[in-house]
Formats: C-alpha cells, sequence, structure tokens
C-alpha cells in the first residue's frame, strides 16, 4: 500500500511506528474522554445519594 513510498527499510519503519503511535493516542484520547464521563456520572449519583439520604432523616 505504501510500499512505493519508502526509500529504504528504517523509513518504512519509522513510518509505522509513527502511525501505531498516532493510533494509540487515539485510543487513550477516547478512553480518557469514557473515564471522565463515568467520574462525572459517579460524582452526580453520590450526590444524589446524598441528598436522599438527608431527605429521608429530616
Amino acid at each position: 500500500m505504501f510500499d512505493c513510498y519508502f526509500k529504504s527499510p528504517k523509513e518504512k519503519k519509522s513510518f509505522y511506528q509513527h502511525k501505531k503511535l498516532e493510533m494509540l493516542n487515539y485510543i487513550k484520547d477516547s478512553l480518557e474522554r469514557k473515564i471522565a464521563s463515568v467520574t462525572a456520572s459517579i460524582e452526580v449519583l453520590e450526590t444524589q445519594i446524598s441528598r436522599d439520604d438527608l431527605e429521608v432523616t429530616n
């Protein structure tokens, strides 16, 4: 696919390493967004539980 663009095996290896790094960073960013979303949901739920516990005791 990309073979005709490389001047040497070293250049080819470097290209694929950079592509792999880009892909892994994309995956990492996606996971960080999901973790942030879950963390926010947990915080909201904990706040709701605390509020509900106060209402029950009053």
